[in-house]
Order: C-alpha cells, then structure tokens, then sequence
C-alpha cells in the first residue's frame, strides 16, 4: 500500500505490522476479557526498537516525531486498542523527556528506552482537576537535593508496571500561571509510592489505567524536566500535542477495525434460502459506504495535522487539537455502524465488535475530552486564547 511516508517510517510501520500480526492480534481477546496489561506487546515492541521511536538519534533511538507516532499507533490500535494505549503513553512520555533531557537524564532514561530496557508513561490526571489535566494539584517542595512530592495522580496508564513515571506538579511559586507546572521523573521503587485499586475499566481494559498516591515522595532534583514551571512543559507545546496524535492514531485503528469486522461479515453472511450474502443489499453498502467515507476523512486529517506538527507549520495548532476529537467520534460511529451491521453475532459477550464499541467509547471522556478539544480548536481557528 502506498502511504507517502519516508523510507525510515515505512519501515517502522512495517515493523510494527510484523509484530503485531505474530505477537499482539493473538493476544488481543485475552488482554480485553481478561484485564490483563499486556507485556507481551510491550517486550515485542521493545524488542525491534520501537519503544525508542521518540529516542534521539544520538542516544540510540529513532528520532522519529508525531507523524511516526500516528502511524505505528494505528498498527497496534487496528489489532489491540489497549496496547496501542499502552505504547503511546510511553511514547508520549520520551518525549517529553527528550524534549529538554539534561546527561544524566539521557543516559539514566532516554538510553535505555532505545535499548528496548526501560518503560515509562504519564501521570498527569487528577480527582480533583478532572479533564483539566494542564492544572495538576500534587505538590512539590524543596528539601535538600529532592523534591518532596504530595498528591494522588488517577488513571495513569501502565500503571505499576513502567519503570518510571512523567508526573506532573504544581511549580512550587506562587506567582506561576495558568498552564504552567512542574514535571518530575519519578522511579518505579520510589519510597512514598503507592498504587491504589487495579483497573477494571469498561473499555481499554488491559492499560492498567491505576491511581498513583505519594505521600512524602522524596525525588532526586536531577530528575526535574526543564526548569520549575518551565514553558517548554506548557500543555500546548510539548505534552498535548503527542498525546493526541498518540490517541488520535490510536482511535483511528479501532474504526478501522471496526470497518475490517463490517465488510467481513457483509461479505462472508449468506442466507439459506435465496444464496444471497449481505452485502447484496442496497441499504448495507449505503451503510458500509458512509462508514468508509468517514475512516477516510479522518484518517486525511490526522496524518495531515501530524505532517504540519512535525514542520511546526503555523496553524498545526488547530489540526492536532481536533485530531483526537474527530477519531473519537469517528471510532464511536464506525463501532455503532459495525454492530448493527453484524447483527446478532456483534451482541455476544466479548465480541470483538462489542470490544470496538467499548474502546472506541472511551475516546470521549479520556482527557482532554471530545467537548474540551473542539472548545480548543474553535479558540484557535478565531484567535481565542485557550486558557
């Protein structure tokens, strides 16, 4: 298939189908029925070097940015939504790293993840701030050579089982912004560390998606990203922008998927008493046919906004803001459209169709939510500011 991407990322991507065709596919039903994080995909991924995709160059990675991102996080998606969830938060979590490491944080963290040896993920979400994730309310003082963290981060993707984790805190000044905060490296073996109740979620069953409680954490100032309350952590600068084209790619497998389930099952139904198959109805290959207009549209879309993103063109802004949003409502649809289509056989328990329709669904209340981005994107298009 011809997709317009670099070499370097056609092989990547090519890659990433190998590895989900022999590793994550057959292990996808098991990882969605029974709650289970999937480290099979996550050591596979690491294995062929793609948990360095945001990994400098220089430190071993590939240096790739958010195109590559989308892209290999459609591959995963189209098969496990969870594992694509899964390689994403790590992806977005290296990159904000990457973004400013200091030595010891390249050689500590960034090397590793390119050696397949490290996982990490985000923790940004709070009780307290909901889908305002850009305004986190754990705490951060100084004490010495650490930084004495306080606070309970929910939904952390990964959660107990990455080696470490991008956690997001207040600046410690009082005089800080809107949007400004401070971001840490936090260590899986940290003291003060306590992960609450497992994930039993009705979507996205195998992230791990736990809540993260510190209590007097005690983190090594050297793991500071940036400066406090640094800019280059500003939500629309570094952190938005690869988690939505993470989730973005993300959700734009699941409707893929669920349009692979629809024409399948229109193709293959027969019925007894003519011969005819299903997809001899006219009102099926109307059906089928918005379906395909709408992953089209959105996949044009995203993989635009990725291109502007990684040219820093000037309005990429207002395209990554709605990528998310539109693959959401796109996913939901597709998945809507796919157990109508498939009839009976989508509604029993655990179906993949039913799987789509519960992964695609979290898309809406995964922050920043559906309503908060297109609120964004009208900003951005009339000259608003965002916050």
């Amino acid at each position: 298939m011809e997709t317009g991407f670099s070499q370097k990322l056609d092989t990547l991507r090519n890659t990433a189908e190998v590895v989900v065709d022999q590793v994550i596919a057959p292990m996808a039903e098991a990882v969605d029925r029974d709650y289970r994080w999937p480290d099979h995909s996550m050591r596979a991924l690491a294995a062929t070097g793609l948990l360095g995709l945001q990994v400098p160059v220089a430190l071993g990675g590939h240096g790739q940015g958010l195109l590559a991102l989308t892209a290999i996080a459609e591959v995963i998606g189209r098969a496990c939504p969870s594992s694509a969830l899964c390689f994403g938060m790590h992806c977005v979590g290296t990159a904000v790293m990457a973004a400013k490491a200091t030595p010891y944080q390249q050689e500590h963290y960034l090397r590793p993840i390119a050696e397949g040896k490290h996982i990490t993920t985000l923790a940004l979400s709070e009780s307290g701030t909901g889908a305002h994730f850009y305004l986190p309310q754990t705490s951060l003082r100084s004490e010495g050579l650490h930084f004495i963290v306080n606070g309970t981060k929910r939904f952390v993707t990964n959660g107990g089982h990455a080696d470490s984790y991008v956690v997001s805190t207040t600046v410690g000044d009082d005089e800080a912004s809107v949007g400004d905060f401070s971001c840490l490296v936090v260590d899986k073996d940290t003291p003060g560390m306590t992960w609450l109740e497992q994930w039993q979620g009705f979507g996205m069953r195998g992230n791990s998606a736990r809540g993260l409680q510190f209590d007097n954490a005690a983190v090594l100032k050297k793991n500071l990203l940036g400066e406090q309350g640094d800019q280059v952590w500003y939500v629309f600068e570094v952190v938005a922008p690869y988690f939505l084209m993470a989730m973005a790619g993300t959700y734009l497998g699941i409707a893929q998927a669920a349009l692979d389930a629809a024409g399948t099952h229109l193709r293959s139904r027969h019925y007894d008493h003519s011969g005819s198959s299903l997809r001899d109805v006219d009102i099926l290959q109307t059906r089928y046919a918005d379906m395909w207009i709408a992953v089209e549209k959105s996949r044009n879309l995203i993989y635009e906004a990725a291109r502007r993103g990684d040219l820093g063109h000037p309005d990429a802004l207002a395209f990554i803001l709605a990528c998310k949003a539109d693959a959401g409502d796109t996913a939901v649809f597709l998945a809507n459209e796919a157990m109508t289509i498939c009839g009976g056989a989508a509604y029993r328990e655990n179906s993949r169709v039913a799987q789509l329709l519960r992964d695609a669904r979290a898309s809406h209340v995964m922050s920043p939510t559906t309503d908060m981005l297109k609120v964004w994107t009208g900003r951005t298009l009339l000259g608003l500011p965002l916050l």
